[in-house]
């Protein structure tokens, strides 16, 4: 079986580099899916891992966390999908990923493909929904019924996540939308998706809000360079605030949060599976829903871009171009 990842031998400045590597077919284990992969999307974590993570001694890490594919068998125990279903995920990172012919998957973080996507458009959406979808009614715990009221704050609103994040808060909540953006084509991109404002990343946030005359930020989903801008975050809040980030800053000066009372998350989409949790099906239940919401069209696809098929050559240019920090939605390789 072909797949594409790094060995501890070529841990390098270069943190695109890519191998080809032949592996046996993996075991089914009795909740696990086998998924023969037709496409994949690129996503920050690729680039992260491929730079910071030390494989074991002849064990070569394979990366890889946006699938789709069909299902080619099923663990003993396995309830929720049969062979032949079409299925999107985004895996475990503590498994092999999906740039590979084939994947194991546990059934309970995958969700079934939308009927009306190739599984090109398909695989552009499981990791950010997931991470968009917990970000919002998980840590943040904002209500699905528009009881809440208030403003969100979207910091880096044209990425994977924001992406996503905008398009459900405009769906399933009452809340006025602000996002971050910096380019002219990366704030038509937040507008169209939903977001009532976007305003520059460049320059102080908290003068930009207070401008708009919104009122202070209740929720603030910080998606990118954190570290740079929470200090505007925690100017803009307001009193009893939430914070959520999925970035890796170096350091965070929270005391400053202690005069509004305001509450600091992380979100972690890996969470589930790293530590085998008792609600590990919950990510199955929220990519059902975010799959039937895409057949409906309240939710319209990210992949903004396609790089070919899945080859050595084309995963090292994908990966070079996500790390370059100015990709706008999705990048995906494989079937269109």
């Amino acid at each position: 079986m072909r797949a594409y990842g790094f060995t501890e031998e070529i841990i390098a400045p270069n943190a695109e580099y890519l191998m080809e590597i032949e592996k046996a077919e993996p075991q089914v284990g009795p909740r696990d899916l086998l998924v023969k992969v037709a496409s994949v999307a690129i996503n920050p974590v690729d680039v992260k891992v491929r730079g910071r993570v030390s494989p074991e001694a002849g064990q070569p890490k394979i990366l890889g966390y946006d699938a789709a594919g069909i299902v080619e068998a099923v663990g003993a125990d396995v309830t929720l999908f049969k062979v032949g279903d079409a299925v999107f995920y985004a895996g475990d990172i503590t498994r092999d990923g999906s740039f590979a012919d084939k994947q194991l998957v546990d059934e309970r973080i995958v969700g079934p493909k939308p009927k009306s996507l190739s599984f090109g458009q398909a695989a552009a959406m499981p990791l950010t929904s997931i991470t968009a979808w917990e970000i919002l009614f998980e840590r943040l715990a904002i209500k699905r019924d528009g009881s809440d009221k208030g403003v969100l704050l979207v910091v880096g609103g044209a990425g994977g996540v924001g992406s996503i994040l905008i398009q459900l808060a405009k769906a399933l909540t009452d809340l006025t939308i602000i996002a971050t953006a910096s380019r002219d084509e990366t704030i038509a991109w937040c507008k169209d998706l939903g977001a009532h404002h976007v305003i520059t990343h460049r320059e102080p946030l908290a003068a930009q809000i207070a401008a708009l005359g919104v009122g202070p930020v209740n929720y603030t989903a910080a998606l990118t360079h954190t570290d740079k801008h929470f200090a505007q975050i925690i100017e803009a809040a307001a009193v009893d605030g939430k914070i959520c980030l999925i970035d890796d800053p170096v350091s965070l000066d929270v005391i400053p949060m202690k005069g509004k009372c305001l509450s600091l998350h992380w979100e972690m989409m890996f969470a589930r599976s790293m530590h085998q949790t008792a609600d590990m099906i919950g990510q199955h239940n929220l990519l059902a829903e975010v799959s039937s919401m895409l057949d409906k069209g309240t939710l319209r696809v990210t992949g903004t871009r396609h790089m070919g098929a899945i080859t050595l050559e084309n995963l090292i240019a994908a990966m070079k171009y996500q790390a370059t920090d100015t990709a706008v939605g999705k990048t995906v390789l494989g079937e269109e």
